[in-house]
């Protein structure tokens, strides 16, 4: 069996920088509401944002041994998606390999699991989404597996999928539809930003949103 795969195809350098121009919330919908990671999985501070292709790392319950891999294979820019096997209480990611992430100029960890010295990862800047801390520490025993398809927070990750997650959380884009989202996306803000005016004139969003027909046919009834 092959363990690790190192080559597979990541979106443009152009397209990853025009994501990361772009809010999480937007790109889910404008994608049609696909690629929603599960909530549980958090930036580990306010304006932590990741952005970049995801190379993905299935991970031994209670065992790190093939993210330290994943930091070695890594390409600058890439976000290491990792799963534990469900396996969440435990710091599977420290300081120490964060450091040598900032070295390696990687995009960040999407981890679905705990990690530890959260203070000092946030201090040094390197973005990472997760679970929660644990202080639990992991052994290197075990194989896994690397850039193969992996279920990450409730969705399909393929290697080189566009991860981008921010304050409100993190969507998947599959590689394959980067350029069509991206258009809508921008579409998207453009008409967002009309609205914007028009509902500062204090038009209210019920008249704007044509909901009165909604509300009559749902039988709402007011005093």
């Amino acid at each position: 069996m092959v363990h690790v795969r190192k080559n597979y195809e990541r979106p443009g350098a152009e397209l990853i920088a025009a994501f990361a121009e772009q809010a999480s919330a937007t790109v889910h919908e404008a994608s049609g509401r696909k690629g929603y990671v599960l909530n549980a999985i958090k930036p580990i501070a306010k304006g932590v944002k990741i952005c970049g292709p995801a190379l993905t790392v299935q991970c031994a319950p209670g065992d790190n041994l093939m993210l330290h891999k994943a930091l070695e294979i890594a390409k600058p820019g890439d976000v290491i998606v990792a799963t534990t096997s469900g396996y969440y209480d435990y710091g599977y990611w420290g300081g120490l390999m964060a450091v040598s992430g900032m070295a390696r100029q990687l995009g960040g960890l999407a981890i679905d699991g705990c990690i530890r010295d959260s203070s000092e990862i946030i201090d040094m800047g390197f973005p990472v989404f997760c679970r929660g801390f644990a202080i639990r520490g992991t052994v290197k025993n075990t194989l896994g597996i690397i850039n193969y398809p992996t279920v990450f927070g409730g969705v399909m990750v393929e290697p080189g999928d566009l991860i981008l997650g921010d304050d409100d959380g993190i969507v998947v884009v599959k590689r394959n539809e980067c350029e069509e989202v991206l258009e809508k996306s921008i579409k998207r803000v453009k008409a967002e930003e009309e609205k914007t005016k028009i509902l500062k004139t204090g038009i209210s969003s019920v008249e704007y949103n044509k909901l009165a027909d909604v509300f009559h046919k749902l039988g709402l009834v007011e005093e």
